[in-house]
């Protein structure tokens, strides 16, 4: 058996947090995955050096679904954020060692490739509506085939989605939360003007998102989903807080615009009356967030079998290693949907080689063994962390509201 010898927790910041876990077993195979969690790195970092590298040490790698129940269920206090981000980065570790012993690209153990490609969605952002479609405009000739589009709001000083650097948005911009300002009712009538704009601008042969970022009531949310009906937008995204699963029935009643959620959700049960109930059209749960490919995969089975597709979040805050494992799986899926792809910048790139590739609106995995991204270790070391915390939102009365 390739039994596990060592694990190392390696903290990195090449522009921004990462936080990797290292499994090496006897016989010298490696595996990493990503233990990200943005704006609460540490509290991962502890959890993993304090309460499951102990646990991990003379284990059996291969047996995956083991170590898997065994840090659930053995922890008692289950699910939450730190604790499924901590259990992802072990089981994405293991399926790289497992792959990589087999000789094998991931996608493969799982099942085998169901498509050629998979299909993602860029981010096109302004302060203006037509600095959004300047850059939708960029997307497309890059080859895009769906793109998010945000833009500014009128009368707020910032809106969420609008950054600087157009192709590597971070949110974390300080060590402690900066205060921004938010109005839905001034937000509202925006969305409309943007997507009216970028059909007349790109055509009706690409995919238009968009994300509200769980800023808006369920009234107000079925209010923006039938607005945008005539533009006949991919999806919505996260368009109110979800842990009360059923405000998206009220959602549901009146508008037919696909709504998509799930960055934030940590398992199974996160997710399960908006399955069941057919709430949702996409679920966006993450491998580093909904512990791991392990049960990413009995979310996604479930979502199957409700007409619900995945569309996993992608952005900068999920490191290669993260990537490149939820490629193998949306190549293997069979209920895919598409993919977020927020690039990440060149010193990331650089730390986390790896053999996905992009080509045409398309990313490939690749056929490197495992899930084909490693860690460079000594240039991670030149990249110390740097505290850094997202956001938060307040009302223009000064209100304290979901950000």
């Amino acid at each position: 058996m390739p039994k596990i010898t060592g694990a190392k927790v390696i903290v990195t910041c090449p522009g921004r947090n990462f936080v990797t876990l290292k499994i090496e077993t006897a016989d010298g195979v490696h595996g990493i995955g990503d233990a990200t969690l943005n704006g609460r790195e540490l509290s991962v970092v502890s959890y993993l050096n304090d309460h499951v590298i102990p646990c991990l040490i003379g284990r059996d790698a291969h047996q995956i679904e083991d170590i898997w129940q065994f840090l659930y269920r053995g922890a008692y206090w289950r699910r939450g954020p730190v604790t499924m981000s901590a259990i992802a980065a072990v089981d994405t570790a293991l399926w790289d060692i497992k792959a990589k012993i087999a000789g094998l690209p991931l996608y493969q153990l799982l099942g085998g490739a169901s498509r050629t490609g998979v299909m993602v969605y860029g981010h096109a952002n302004g302060s203006t509506v037509d600095e959004t479609i300047a850059e939708a405009l960029r997307y497309q000739a890059m080859g895009y085939k769906a793109i998010r589009l945000q833009s500014g709001v009128p009368g707020l000083p910032s809106t969420y989605g609008v950054s600087k650097d157009k192709l590597f948005y971070e949110p974390a911009d300080a060590a402690l939360p900066t205060e921004n300002v938010w109005s839905s009712a001034k937000y509202l009538p925006t969305v409309p003007k943007l997507f009216e704009a970028a059909r007349e601008a790109l055509g009706w042969d690409i995919h238009l998102l968009h994300d509200a970022h769980h800023r808006l009531t369920p009234i107000e949310a079925a209010r923006l989903g039938k607005d945008l009906e005539p533009y006949r937008p991919f999806w919505i995204e996260d368009v109110t807080p979800a842990e009360n699963q059923a405000s998206f029935r009220l959602i549901r009643q009146h508008t037919t615009t696909p709504l998509a959620v799930g960055e934030v959700f940590n398992s199974i049960w996160d997710a399960k009356q908006l399955i069941d109930e057919q709430l949702i059209d996409y679920i966006r749960t993450t491998i580093v967030h909904a512990g791991g490919i392990s049960h990413l995969r009995r979310i996604a089975h479930l979502a199957e079998i409700n007409n619900v597709r995945t569309g996993f979040h992608g952005a900068t805050d999920l490191s290669p290693a993260c990537m490149g494992a939820a490629l193998h799986f949306d190549l293997w899926v069979p209920n895919f949907g598409i993919q977020e792809y927020m690039r990440h910048t060149p010193e990331t790139d650089e730390v986390f080689p790896h053999a996905y590739t992009f080509a045409d609106g398309y990313l490939h995995p690749g056929e490197a063994p495992g899930h084909g991204v490693d860690i460079d270790e000594d240039l991670a070391a030149r990249y110390p962390y740097r505290p850094a915390s997202l956001p938060v939102n307040r009302l223009e009365d000064g209100s304290m509201y979901n950000w």
